[in-house]
């Protein structure tokens, strides 16, 4: 008797973990049906045929309670993130520059490439030309975590 129950838990653990954790990979559900038809088995054999109508309801309900149990909204909502994360890896350079400051291009602009400004290395791009590396630039814009700048002539 204590292997046909432990069977049937192993059964509900496995469609659970299809349900919930691998959908779509059937693993969990292939060893659910492998630990039902063991456990109808079982029952049935060691127990005659009572005991394995009892054993086939019971995998019928544990399956169905399973299945609700595990596709409500509240359980989908414990695996959810709640948190949102607001930091970022670098601090946005309009925060640190202005329009109009003056550096010198590190590599070839094309149109993206590095610039130097106030001793700090910056992404920038260009306003739509080729600036070639060590030519003074000016900024004239930002956008995302980029500079944009024009070459001073």
């Amino acid at each position: 008797m204590f292997y046909i129950v432990l069977l049937l838990l192993f059964g509900v653990l496995f469609l659970i973990a299809e349900l919930v954790l691998l959908p779509g990979l059937s693993i969990g559900g292939f060893l659910s049906l492998i630990c039902y038809g063991s456990s109808i088995y079982l029952a049935f054999r060691d127990y005659g045929p009572t005991a394995g109508c009892i054993a086939i309801a019971a995998v019928l309900v544990l399956s169905l309670a399973a299945t609700i149990l595990s596709l409500r909204a509240k359980t989908w909502q414990r695996f959810s993130l709640r948190q949102e994360i607001r930091s970022s890896s670098m601090p946005e350079p309009s925060e640190e520059l202005r329009i109009g400051q003056q550096g010198r291009t590190l590599s070839r602009l094309s149109p993206m490439g590095t610039v130097e400004i106030d001793g700090r290395t910056y992404e920038a791009k260009s306003r739509g030309t080729y600036i070639d590396q060590q030519r003074p630039v000016e900024i004239v814009g930002f956008e995302n975590f980029s500079v944009i700048v024009k070459e001073i002539n």
